[in-house]
């Protein structure tokens, strides 16, 4: 037992009640234990969350919108789902996530100022709450989520709790920041291009893109982005990313395809013997960008060892199908396509027309030029795409289990060196796609992949390392996950701003 663990009548070591900046820092699963036992009430919780929300976000600006007054109604009511998460209060995203009757802004001054709210709740919202999560507000995202780092012009930048200079990375890095300070112990979060994984990587948390399908994106979209998108959350502990993930996953009505059905539930996968694994591992950044930073390839390589430790058999892998010119190529077509898509779908929930002058100057570009993507390309983009993830995915079928990557080429970035109008939207872009190069890949083949606090460098910041495993095998996640965070735990690390 740590010295942030309650005892089992929910008492530190001592006897004594559990102090705020020790409740703070317990995981999903032991603040609902703590309910469940009746140590503490989902009321106590909740607002034990807002006064540190209130405390912190005045340096982070991370929550954009509090929802303090629901949450404590929620979390008062007789209501209240009796889910294995009851009580336990966490962040929406406010990019998708929707909430039924709350501001959704996708960091758009054009929503910001028109107050746009949601009419429902999303799918994966709604089974937030029978999971019995209170929702304590929504986290700030870069506009319309394109970005790495999350300043948008709408809502200011966030900061990372390991540095305040720092980009918490993007797009979830609202979540990532509320959840690595201490805020909440779970945020929601999606990922587009590694929008989940570079913000765990940036601040030091859990952080899996599922399967594609195996989250819902109901019950507006079946696809978002085309093919790319996937939902799920960020969290401190592997246990609690495995068991939201029980909560949350599996096909909605109507949803135009899912993921394969796991054989027992994700939660019990974390702590079984996950074997003597094949493990390759690459540094180089894909697209023949060469080798990622210093500090981005020494924890890789940290990692590898690790695994050699452990039994697993390790080796470098090229996994030249990550190079191939037609997967980077495609993407300005095809990103094109969809802030055009964007402007278009916002316009209509709006009832009136936006045009690419109500977008930054990145996004206002990208749409202008998406315009003119004719159906014809864009299909032939998807094809390319799904080509390409046919040759990738022979990797897992003949080489490997799980190949081991950075999560970026780079550590976390300092705050104003991809903000909106530090560059030249082209420029922008180029740095965007430099970010997502070791994550993108994987949104194509639809793979699960998690990202995992194991190495700081010379400076403390967290270097995220990427695992990836085979189409619908979440399963070798969570246990190559959980032995590794037995191994090298990570629960005592804390920001040095934080609660």
């Amino acid at each position: 037992m740590t010295d942030h663990q309650a005892t089992d009548d929910g008492r530190t070591p001592d006897g004594t009640p559990i102090p705020d900046d020790e409740l703070a820092w317990l995981d999903a699963t032991a603040q609902a234990d703590l309910v469940r036992r009746g140590v503490l009430s989902p009321t106590e919780l909740v607002e034990a969350a807002i006064a540190r929300i209130e405390r912190l976000d005045g340096k982070l600006n991370a929550v954009i919108t509090p929802l303090f007054e629901k949450a404590r109604a929620a979390a008062g009511s007789a209501a209240l789902p009796d889910g294995p998460f009851r009580g336990v209060p966490m962040l929406l995203k406010d990019t998708l996530g929707h909430s039924a009757g709350d501001p959704v802004h996708s960091g758009m001054r054009a929503l910001r100022d028109r107050d746009w709210r949601a009419t429902e709740d999303s799918t994966l919202t709604t089974r937030f709450r029978s999971a019995g999560f209170v929702i304590c507000g929504r986290t700030n995202v870069p506009e319309l989520a394109t970005s790495v780092t999350t300043e948008p012009l709408a809502h200011g930048p966030t900061r990372n709790p390991w540095d305040l200079t720092r980009s918490p990375g993007g797009s979830s890095g609202g979540s990532a920041a509320a959840v690595a300070s201490g805020m909440v112990p779970v945020a929601h979060g999606n990922d587009m291009a590694g929008s989940i994984r570079i913000p765990a990587g940036a601040c030091g948390l859990v952080g899996l893109k599922p399967t594609r399908g195996r989250t819902s994106l109901g019950p507006r979209f079946g696809e978002f982005w085309g093919p790319v998108t996937h939902e799920h959350v960020l969290t401190r502990s592997v246990r609690d990313c495995a068991a939201v993930l029980d909560a949350t996953a599996g096909a909605a009505p109507g949803d135009p395809y899912t993921a394969p059905p796991p054989l027992r539930p994700f939660r019990e996968e974390v702590g079984a013997d996950p074997g003597a694994l094949r493990v390759g591992f690459r540094t180089a950044t894909p697209g023949g960008g060469g080798p990622a930073h210093a500090d981005c390839v020494a924890a890789v390589e940290h990692t590898a060892r690790l695994l050699g430790t452990l039994g697993h058999r390790v080796a470098p892998t090229a996994a030249p199908a990550l190079d191939a010119p037609a997967l980077f190529e495609t993407l300005p077509t095809v990103f094109a396509a969809v802030l055009a898509w964007e402007l278009e779908q916002w316009s209509r929930r709006l009832g009136e027309q936006l045009t690419p002058g109500d977008l930054e100057p990145m996004n206002a570009a990208l749409a202008e030029a998406g315009g003119a993507v004719t159906a014809a390309q864009w299909l032939s983009g998807v094809q390319t795409w799904q080509e390409w993830s046919r040759e990738a995915a022979a990797l897992w079928e003949n080489e490997v289990d799980v190949l081991l990557m950075p999560t970026s080429a780079r550590p976390p970035l300092p705050l104003g060196e991809l903000a909106p109008t530090a560059r030249e939207p082209m420029e922008l872009v180029a740095g965007v796609a430099e970010g997502i190069a070791c994550t993108m890949p994987f949104n194509l083949t639809g793979q699960p992949a998690v990202s995992l606090p194991l190495y700081r460098n010379a400076e403390g910041l967290p270097i995220g390392v990427q695992l990836i495993a085979a189409h619908g095998r979440e399963d070798v996640l969570f246990r190559l996950a959980s032995q590794l965070e037995e191994a090298a735990p990570w629960a005592g690390d804390r920001p040095p701003f934080s609660a």
